[in-house]
């Protein structure tokens, strides 16, 4: 069968719903698509444990401490369940890894800025996961099966993340003004890294139309933001602060909440390394990758050990 046939079959199984799962025939372009996809979404997963396990200690209250250890040990499982659903794609997870550090694998953008108060906290919870949320539900859909499994955990969880920063939130601005006041400081600096989260407009997306054509995404960049923004404004209202968008309105005709233009340099800038955080997460991870080396080497070496037994009481 000639590979145009099989790009066909391919397409027919896409078209029809099925599930492509790793020993079926798939495109290369397919099969680098998620390792990349993948990949980064696992890196966000870990990298973003850094932001908000920087403030463990410093919770304001018990309650609180043992909200937020479980929210990073959550974020820990995401990110295994992911390395584990690219290595059916046949790559490793130390290539993996080792593409973070060196800077050719990519995570989510958001996780390069600094954590100042404990607001902000809230915000990633609010913002940052109910982002995520709205990204990986159709992720629970998408046409690679391993994928689509971990993510119907994953967004059960990312759910209550959502939920438990809004709860913060809505404490702190239901609080003192300067509580308040705190609540917005955060509002105010998350918001468009939280916009940005979506990825480049449409226009400016490689992969997006190819995406879709795989199902391996339901919906576009642009489309995705502008759900965003549509659920989240009210929340923003009932919590009685404001988003710092002078430009946000609600249009009648559209049905939809018009906003201001979102500042592409920035988001480029932060892409390519140059964020208020990019070397310092990079720095943690890398320490991380070398504090743990001997853990690796002595598990290799059990398994190994193990594997040299069992051959032995075969021979």
């Amino acid at each position: 069968m000639s590979t145009q046939d099989l790009e066909q079959r391919f397409q027919d199984r896409i078209d029809a719903g099925e599930k492509i799962e790793p020993k079926d025939w798939m495109p290369e372009k397919y099969r680098k698509t998620h390792i990349r996809q993948i990949s980064q979404h696992a890196h966000s997963e870990i990298v973003g444990m850094l932001p908000e396990g920087n403030w463990i200690t410093r919770t304001p209250t018990l309650r609180r401490k043992v909200g937020l250890l479980a929210k990073v040990q959550d974020e820990a499982g995401h990110g295994l369940y992911l390395y584990s659903a690219a290595e059916t794609l046949g790559i490793s997870r130390d290539e993996m890894t080792e593409q973070l550090l060196c800077g050719k694998a990519k995570y989510s953008s958001i996780f390069n800025y600094p954590t100042l108060s404990w607001a902000d906290i809230g915000a990633i919870g609010w913002l940052v996961d109910g982002a995520a949320i709205i990204n990986q539900v159709m992720l629970t859909r998408t046409s690679f099966g391993p994928y689509a499994r971990a993510m119907v955990r994953i967004c059960k969880e990312e759910s209550f993340h959502q939920r438990q920063g809004y709860e913060i939130m809505l404490t702190l601005c239901r609080g003192t003004a300067e509580q308040k006041a705190m609540a917005q400081d955060a509002l105010n600096r998350y918001w468009w890294p939280a916009m940005m989260m979506f990825g480049p407009r449409d226009e400016e997306s490689p992969n997006t139309a190819q995406s879709v054509k795989w199902k391996i995404k339901r919906k576009t960049n642009d489309e995705l933001r502008q759900q965003f923004v549509d659920i989240t404004v009210p929340q923003a209202e009932f919590l009685g602060i404001t988003v710092p968008d002078p430009e946000m309105k609600w249009n009648e005709d559209r049905g939809h909440y018009d906003f201001g233009a979102i500042d592409w340099d920035e988001f480029w800038q932060v892409v390519k390394g140059n964020g208020p955080c990019n070397k310092e997460r990079i720095a943690a991870r890398q320490k991380a990758w070398d504090d743990g080396k001997w853990v690796r080497e002595a598990a290799m070496a059990y398994s190994q050990s193990q594997e040299n037994k069992t051959q032995s009481k075969i021979a």
